[in-house]
């Protein structure tokens, strides 16, 4: 039986805000050393899963450069391997931006038929879990599906967010809604799909000849009229990390003494691209509590339930609590770090406080992201010293100190770059003022 896996990573992931201003979301660091896409492409590996195409298309270098060629995965090879897919113009009327996920996958139909598999594995690159897709793929062919969704049970009072599946006593799915206001069920699909080849060829041909096409509006409920469309009930540990919030909670859940998801399992390894890294030091004042703290890291402060990436220097007498700190960020001497989510090569200046006070205002331009207590500083920032930092607050990217009108940021507020355009470098577009 030959399989397919086609990744979905050319996501904004626009409710990840200042986090994904220059990078896809499924490029964005998670769990100290990881990257978020680092969970689809092992589990097709550890699942038996060598073809893979990536479909990139928003801000695809970071991306394009962790996978490569696809070594970590054991995906360098000579036959199968992995593919980039990227956006293309030609002289048929294929081709251009992708306009919704089944538009993305139509876009790169030739892909499917050169490989001409029995069986298209669809996966979104942004989801945090861990599963044997060969069990699905097996269900999948015992009941003779032409599409198979997995589901998974979720609270009743966030399946507004999902689309909704209906199955019947033998799990034939008889109706679907995407994202209803009121969920008849609480069976939520994954975004992780199984179609029969020649089944999804098909609905592809007939659906996606018109841009912007989506599974779950275009692809789905036809296939559940007209063909045979079963649900695969997933009962392991799924997380959807699209807001900052869902974003900072699963990383700091991985900190936690018995974590739902288990990292450390030899039998299913997370595989990743990194550098070599000295191990981490402590200095005489430093300690970590319930914590993760990667490679390459100097703590001589204190960090409380807190995930640390690679490179990260924490200075004597400072304190991060309940954060998230991506990789090569400076927290310098006497200064304070609660709650908050810190991108790369980031300087915290000395005697600042990130995430002071009570006054819980929601951010002013983004309410609904940034609405209990959590602040976001984007990558290249630099926070100048003695500076305090109220609650839902944004920094964005490569701020200096002349950006600061204020040594006090309150509750709520945001602060960009004054200028119009900053020589961003190595980086992949420039930062605009909003």
């Amino acid at each position: 039986m030959r399989n397919l896996a086609l990744i979905l990573a050319g996501g904004r992931g626009t409710r990840l805000d200042v986090l994904s201003e220059h990078r896809a979301k499924p490029s964005v660091p998670f769990a100290g050393k990881f990257r978020l896409i680092d969970f689809a492409l092992s589990n097709c590996v550890n699942s038996g899963i060598y073809d893979i195409g990536v479909l990139t298309q928003y801000l695809p270098m970071s991306l394009n450069e962790h996978i490569g060629i696809g070594k970590p995965w054991d995906l360098d090879r000579r036959i199968g391997g992995i593919t980039l897919l990227q956006p293309y113009t030609g002289k048929s009327k294929k081709g251009g931006w992708y306009q919704g996920t089944a538009h993305a996958v139509y876009q790169n139909i030739n892909f499917i038929k050169q490989h001409n598999p029995d069986n298209v594995v669809i996966l979104s690159g942004d989801h945090v879990y861990k599963m044997d897709y060969s069990h699905m793929i097996a269900k999948h062919e015992q009941s003779g599906a032409d599409l198979t969704i997995a589901a998974q049970r979720v609270p009743y009072e966030e399946a507004s967010r999902f689309g909704i599946l209906e199955p019947d006593e033998e799990m034939q799915v008889v109706d679907f809604k995407e994202k209803p206001e009121n969920p008849p069920s609480n069976l939520a699909s994954m975004g992780i799909y199984v179609f029969k080849t020649e089944a999804l060829l098909e609905v592809l041909e007939e659906d996606c000849t018109q841009e912007s096409s989506d599974f779950g509006h275009h692809i789905i409920p036809p296939m559940i009229e007209n063909d045979q469309v079963y649900s695969y009930e997933f009962e392991g540990y799924w997380k959807d990390v699209g807001t900052l919030e869902s974003f900072w909670k699963t990383n700091l859940s991985l900190a936690s003494s018995v974590p739902e998801l288990n990292l450390y399992d030899e039998g299913w390894k997370l595989h990743t691209r990194s550098k070599e890294q000295p191990p981490v030091k402590f200095g005489a004042k430093g300690n970590a509590v319930g914590s993760i703290v990667s490679n390459g890291s100097i703590i001589n402060g204190k960090v409380e339930n807190s995930v640390i990436a690679p490179g990260v220097f924490i200075e004597e007498g400072a304190v991060v609590r309940d954060s998230i700190i991506f990789n090569n960020t400076i927290i310098k001497k006497d200064s304070i770090v609660c709650k908050s989510i810190i991108d790369k090569r980031v300087v915290v200046g000395s005697n600042c406080h990130i995430g002071f006070g009570n006054d819980l205002t929601p951010n002013h331009k983004k309410p609904q992201l940034l609405n209990n207590g959590l602040n976001v500083i984007a990558k290249g920032a630099e926070i100048p010293a003695n500076t305090q930092v109220g609650r839902n607050c944004r920094i964005f990217s490569y701020v200096t100190e002349e950006d600061f009108e204020s040594q006090i940021i309150p509750s709520g507020n945001t602060v960009a770059k004054q200028s119009a355009f900053v020589n961003t470098s190595n980086d992949e577009v420039a930062v605009t003022n909003e």
